[in-house]
């Protein structure tokens, strides 16, 4: 599943001699839009100490006529600053790129002790404060500061519905108007 990405790109350059519909560009490559893109959906959690959500949103959306801005970068070390730096400077361009249709954020069952993906909940924060911004929002059970999400988002964005599992945010951004 990690390389349904891979996949995606190889599909794209091969001039329909096989089709998949969802184009997913993974950091550090840059998007860039092409004629004919479908909804442009980042997709916004936790990318370190926790399992791998995205190649489950990628593979369940694999038929769907999306653009999935991943994060998750295959084979490098975000700890290494030079890594994190060009990391974060990755996702802040594209979580505010003009052609962002929404944003799936998941915050994944995680450890407290080693995570609770600080960057992610700055992400939220700042998305919820957008109130013209589209977002889907999921929290698992597991996840530690999942009260802290409902509640935040319940002050700030009491429309939303903060689902529990990674199968119903996939469900609402199945239903996003194309």
């Amino acid at each position: 599943r990690r390389h349904v990405c891979l996949f995606s790109w190889i599909a794209a350059s091969v001039p329909r001699v096989f089709h998949m519909p969802v184009r997913c560009v993974e950091a550090p490559e840059p998007y860039q839009p092409r004629a004919g893109d479908g909804p442009v959906v980042f997709l916004a959690g936790g990318i370190t100490a926790v399992p791998d959500w995205q190649a489950t949103v990628v593979d369940a959306l694999r038929d769907e006529p999306f653009v999935l801005l991943n994060p998750r970068r295959s084979g490098s070390d975000v700890l290494d600053p030079g890594v994190a730096d060009e990391q974060i400077a990755w996702e802040h361009r594209h979580l505010w790129l003009p052609e962002l249709t929404l944003t799936l954020f998941w915050f994944a069952a995680s450890d407290p002790a080693v995570t609770v993906q600080p960057i992610a909940l700055y992400e939220l924060g700042a998305a919820a404060a957008a109130a013209s911004r589209r977002i889907v929002v999921g929290a698992d059970p597991g996840y530690p500061r999942r009260h802290d999400v409902r509640t935040q988002l319940r002050l700030a964005r009491p429309e939303l519905v903060v689902h529990q599992t990674l199968p119903d945010v996939i469900t609402e951004v199945r239903a996003i108007p194309r």
